[in-house]
Order: C-alpha cells, then structure tokens, then sequence
C-alpha cells in the first residue's frame, strides 16, 4: 500500500482511514438523505463538496448526491466512481483543499442518521464457505455426509427477500413459523426458538447487464461497486422444517442487516490474497 497522509485528524485506529472512504447514504436534522464518504469519525458530505467544485472536470449527473440511495451515482460505472473516490482522496491529502475552509461540507458522523445505502432490487444468497457449509450439513443432515455432492462444482444459493434487508441497527422482529417439535410427527405453529446470526460479506452489484446475457468470472469486478457486512438472521427450526427440498423460505426472509458503509474494490485492492484451491477446478 502507497503511504500518504491526510491533513483531516483521524484517529489512530479509525476504520474509516485515508485508505478506506466508503460511500453510503446520511442525513441530519437539518438536511435530507444523501451521499457521504466516511472518514475518522466525520462525513464528507459529497454534494456540498460538488458544490465546491472538488468533482469539476467528472462527467457527474446533476443531482446525483442529493438521492436518497447510492443507485443512480454507482450506476455512473466504475471509470467515474473510482474517480470521485480518488479526488476526494486527494484532496483530503491537500494543504489547498476546498474541503479545509468549508466546514459545512464535514458532518460529524455523532450527529448524523444512517440509511439504508442502495436499493436493493434483487438479492441471491450463497453458500460459499466450505466450513460454514460442512456446519450447516452435520446440523441438519448427516454429519458423516455433511456437503452435497453439487457444492464442490457450482455456486450454490436461494434467491433471497430483498425487501427486508435493513441497515444496521434496525429491530428485528423474532419470526412466527411451522416447527417440527422433537419426537413429533405433526409440525406446531410458534414463534422461532432458534433465531441465529451468520456474518457474511455482500457484493454490491451497480452495472445493468441485459436479460439472458452472461458475465463471466473475469468481467465479474467490473459489476461490482463494493461489499457491505452482511447478517443473515436465521430462524433454524423453522428453516429445518421447511427447507427440503427448495431450500431456506420463511426461515431466511423475516429480516437481513447491512452495514452503512459501502468499501469499495479499490479500497480494498492492496489486501487482495489468493483464494483457496479450487477441487476440482
């Protein structure tokens, strides 16, 4: 990773570096929803630095960081986003930064309401962690024959309810569903006793592709805006009663967490290592 250094105080084990700048979606008592990029424990507020004429030059759609989500702004394509990304960069690294004599365009994140950073059309999950996925087989099947045969050889998931992803911090009400109480054979209609949280990581995916095109492994990064942290509440009982044979249904829909902060690719670019070996290929 290139060493810089940027005038604005971040403290010393800040997620929100120089090298990070997520992008997501804020308001405050006083403004309405928009783009920001996090950085220390403050907000650059990225239509009061357009204002400023930081972005001149960047062919940005009028309005663009006044939306309530992310979506028209990633839509952009990557040329221009990562291109916001690296002047404001550069400017938070500059003595002659508009940035430094404007403190209307800093929000201390304190004060500061977050939401929901994209809106989410569509959302697949997978079940890609070979430890996760052995785990889950030896809870509900065969723990001698805990994977599939398929899940060596394809990217196994289940479409997923989009609508109730939520951000970070939002309640989430313990589900109601059918359960198959031990030793039964008739299933009982009762709130969730299993309710669990699973960390996982979600690709952002910002770039249309028509329907029945094909994007290949190698095209992949040029779809993908960033990842967000991502919990998958589940509901086990109900989701083991239910999931055989079309997979996770009322078990997986009543609610999914987010973080805020969308990092992008280019963040995390210097920190790329080498997958595990595929087997087979």
């Amino acid at each position: 990773m290139t060493t810089i250094h940027s005038w604005f105080p971040i403290p010393i084990h800040a997620d929100f570096s120089i090298h990070n700048l997520p992008f997501g979606i804020f308001s405050t008592s006083s403004t309405k929803p928009r783009a920001g990029v996090a950085i220390g424990s403050s907000i650059i507020d990225l239509s009061a630095a357009f204002q400023l004429g930081l972005f001149e030059g960047i062919p940005l759609t009028p309005g663009v960081f006044e939306q309530e989500t992310l979506n028209a702004f990633i839509q952009l394509g990557k040329p221009i986003t990562s291109r916001v990304r690296k002047v404001l960069q550069e400017s938070l690294c500059s003595k002659a930064s508009p940035l430094k004599d404007h403190e209307a365009a800093i929000v201390d994140q304190s004060v500061a309401t977050m939401h929901l950073p994209v809106k989410v059309g569509d959302y697949t999950d997978f079940y890609s962690s070979i430890e996760h996925a052995t785990n889950v087989g030896k809870m509900f099947r065969d723990p001698a024959n805990a994977l599939l045969p398929n899940w060596r050889h394809l990217p196994v998931g289940y479409h997923g309810r989009s609508s109730s992803i939520v951000v970070s911090g939002t309640p989430i009400r313990r589900p109601w569903g059918q359960v198959l109480p031990k030793g039964s054979k008739n299933p009982v209609y009762q709130p969730s006793g299993r309710v669990d949280f699973e960390l996982e990581m979600a690709f952002i995916v910002g770039k249309s592709t028509e329907l029945g095109a094909t994007v290949t492994t190698d095209q992949a990064e040029d779809h993908i805006f960033g990842l967000v942290l991502f919990n998958d509440w589940s509901a086990r009982d109900i989701q083991k009663w239910e999931y055989v044979p079309l997979g996770p249904f009322l078990g997986k829909s009543f609610g999914s967490s987010i973080s805020p902060w969308i990092v992008t690719l280019d963040a995390l670019e210097p920190f790329r290592v080498a997958g595990p070996q595929q087997t087979p290929a």
